[in-house]
């Protein structure tokens, strides 16, 4: 029988690792906790001692954010081999702490059921078009459980929604909206529960297929990857094109028509008119993952709004400082605390993200007294942004 943990080091090039440290010091983690390393964990699984990787809780520290990926010159896909690890140290009963009371992921799981009845259109507003026939699937993902979830600290998932829905109706687009739409399994994945993946990607697939849709769009840039790349690798391919909805919206065509419709509602700007100032913060999925850059970028600019980034941008971004829900903790805090630092450094009015974790975990962050006004930073959402410019 092969070995799952040679086939895991072979196919992610982890025996091309030359222990040059790079990853670990771009890591964000590592620069926050002296006792992870990308490099140290590559080196004791590559050595023979992957067992005591594997019920270490350093197995679930990375932010699979691939930020080390970014500059390893041997190609190591670290990320990847550490989703691998984790599937494998599921298989021997460990896994890692999960936050918020283990609700998110058992809401993901709940979902899983095949037998679940639900409707998840109660947001729409009766200004909102829909149709069932539409060439255009929009995917909401869990942003109505998020807004409920971190309400306190002024997360408004829905209004995303909202937002996407009504700028596409603005482009003429009028998207499906699927009740019995399921979460699309990305941080059970990440986490390790592959099984679990499983079953909501067939359920989602089976789902998105009797649409007869050719185009899958959202604003989740995990949804994005997980419907684009994962569900073809682990369950089979949706037939459909995938696209986050700013890759949608800088279209050249779709652009142009944003422009027009600002031009027509907005004001000539008068000798004392300020354009706001916005710096950007790109989520790994969409910017590492999928290396969509500049798209979030255009639609801002359209908005008048002026971009200032922050020392560590594009590629170099870091990430938001939690993965899939899991071991938040005092380095996912120092982490959040640092970017905010960084963005309040570019003296930007607003701190703006197309990625409803990122809002969310800024907030959190946020939510800090002993920190206060230090890190303290209006968070946007890039569709949210687009939406109330149009009206």
């Amino acid at each position: 029988m092969p070995d799952p943990i040679k086939q895991t080091i072979t196919r992610h090039r982890a025996y091309y690792c030359l222990e040059c440290g790079k990853c670990t010091a771009t890591c964000p983690v590592a620069r926050q906790d002296s006792g992870f390393s990308p490099r140290r964990i590559v080196e004791e699984v590559v050595a023979g001692r992957a067992h005591a990787v594997l019920e270490s809780p350093l197995a679930w520290a990375c932010l699979t954010c691939r930020r080390c990926s970014e500059i390893c010159p041997s190609d190591v896909h670290y990320s990847e081999f550490t989703r691998e690890l984790r599937i494998l140290a599921r298989e021997i009963g460990h896994q890692g702490a999960c936050t918020h009371g283990d609700t998110i992921h058992t809401w993901m799981r709940m979902m899983a059921d095949p037998a679940l009845k639900q409707n998840r259109l109660d947001w729409l507003m009766g200004d909102l078009q829909v149709s069932p026939t539409s060439d255009t699937v929009y995917w909401v993902g869990c942003l109505p459980y998020y807004d409920v979830l971190f309400r306190r600290q002024g997360f408004q998932g829905v209004d995303i929604a909202r937002a996407a829905v009504r700028v596409l109706n603005a482009l003429d687009i009028v998207p499906a909206v699927l009740a019995d739409e399921r979460c699309c399994g990305h941080d059970l994945l990440w986490q390790g529960d592959v099984n679990t993946f499983r079953h909501l990607a067939e359920l989602n697939l089976e789902l998105l297929r009797s649409t007869g849709a050719r185009r899958i769009v959202t604003s989740c840039p995990e949804c994005a990857y997980t419907l684009k790349v994962d569900y073809p690798a682990f369950v089979g391919n949706t037939g459909m094109e995938v696209l986050h909805i700013a890759e949608l919206l800088s279209a050249s065509d779709l652009l142009s028509a944003i422009r027009h419709l600002l031009s027509a509602t907005r004001h000539p700007p008068s000798a004392t008119h300020h354009s706001p100032s916005a710096t950007y913060q790109d989520p790994c999925r969409l910017g590492r993952y999928m290396h969509v850059y500049d798209a979030p970028r255009q639609l801002l600019r359209a908005l008048g709004i002026e971009i200032v980034e922050m020392a560590h941008a594009g590629k170099t971004s870091t990430c938001c400082g939690t993965s899939g829900w899991t071991n938040c903790g005092a380095t996912s805090k120092a982490i959040q605390v640092e970017r905010l630092r960084e963005a309040r450094a570019t003296g930007a009015e607003m701190l703006v993200t197309a990625c409803a974790k990122c809002q969310i975990h800024f907030l959190c962050a946020m939510d800090d007294p002993r920190l206060g006004a230090e890190i303290e930073m209006p968070v946007r959402d890039l569709i949210t942004l687009v939406a109330n410019a149009l009206e």
